[in-house]
């Protein structure tokens, strides 16, 4: 029991940092702006969490820093792909390599030092006794519930039950009728871009607060990567983006637990497990069954920018 435990507790922790990166890239997806700077974001935002921390030991603030950071850089990639209209692609390769090597040059002088604070676990009463599940969910910090709970329901609702939902899904879809139908097509894609980026230096800020409570050079490996992919598997969605950052925590945390009880099982292949995972998430469910390839198809403007005088 006290494995199994271990084990779904480091699942959540793990899944929730690609949870909220693929929660940010919803965000742009669905008005219709692939953003492939995610891993920048993430690194940028690790980065700006240990050194908000080492200046003011506060893990909100540390948060809430990485959040402003991702916001900041967002906004420079939404008026570059949605402004100028640049192509989005490019953009996005630039902003991973752009952000990625910001922090690994200011990040040497954090390098392998510690989080000054890092969030603390809150038990929920009565829930928090459950066999297994009640101390790997209901005894953790106040981010796996806004992740794992209160951001996919209330984005979920905001997207597929409200009028602006509608809009912005509208954006995506075919901007031409939502410009026509006077919807304020590259605001709302400017205000998503942005939010969406905020989101995924937030998930760096995670793994630096929370999972990981250290900064080193590469400390991100590869997680944005896997939280775009999770995204085309999720069906542009936040609940099953959630639960598919959940799935991933999970194999992660499989590997973890296969070294430090020494499983027959060659380490490096173990680490590998999330980006295998990756590979057959994608490709198996599309080759296997046209319904999925239905559920999962992405917005249909997704990567064109928007030319008002173009309809």
């Amino acid at each position: 029991m006290d494995l199994l435990t271990g084990l779904f507790t480091t699942a959540f922790l793990a899944g929730g940092v690609l949870a909220l990166a693929a929660l940010g890239e919803v965000l742009a997806e669905r008005v219709g702006v692939v953003n492939l700077g995610v891993e920048g974001l993430m690194a940028m935002g690790a980065l700006t969490a240990i050194a908000t921390v080492a200046a003011v030991p506060s893990p909100t603030i540390g948060f809430l820093a990485a959040i402003v950071v991702g916001a900041l850089f967002g906004a420079f990639f939404a008026f570059a792909t949605v402004i100028l209209r640049a192509n989005q692609v490019l953009c996005g390769l630039a902003l991973t390599l752009m952000g990625s090597g910001i922090a690994s040059t200011i990040g040497r002088a954090y390098s392998g030092m510690p989080a000054r604070a890092v969030f603390s676990p809150i038990e929920v009463p009565l829930l928090s006794k459950i066999p297994i599940l009640g101390p790997a969910f209901f005894s953790q910090n106040i981010l796996v519930y806004l992740i794992y709970i209160i951001l996919p329901v209330g984005l979920s609702y905001v997207m597929f039950h409200t009028r602006h939902g509608l809009n912005l899904r509208a954006v995506g879809e075919n901007p031409a009728a939502a410009d026509a139908a006077g919807i304020p097509v590259n605001l709302i894609r400017f205000a998503y871009v942005t939010a969406g980026s905020a989101l995924a230096a937030g998930a760096g800020g995670y793994l630096t607060l929370t999972f990981v409570p250290s900064w080193s050079d590469g400390v991100v490996a590869g997680r944005g990567w896997i939280a775009v992919a999770l995204v085309i598997f999720a069906g542009y969605r936040p609940i099953p983006a959630v639960l598919s950052g959940l799935l991933f925590g999970f194999i992660t945390a499989l590997g973890f637990v296969g070294q430090a009880r020494g499983w027959p099982i060659a380490p490096a292949f173990l680490s590998m497990l999330p980006y295998l995972g990756t590979m057959a998430f994608i490709i198996v469910p599309v080759l296997a069954w046209q319904r999925m390839r239905r559920i999962m198809a992405a917005p249909a403007a997704i990567g064109v920018p928007y030319y008002r005088d173009v309809r």
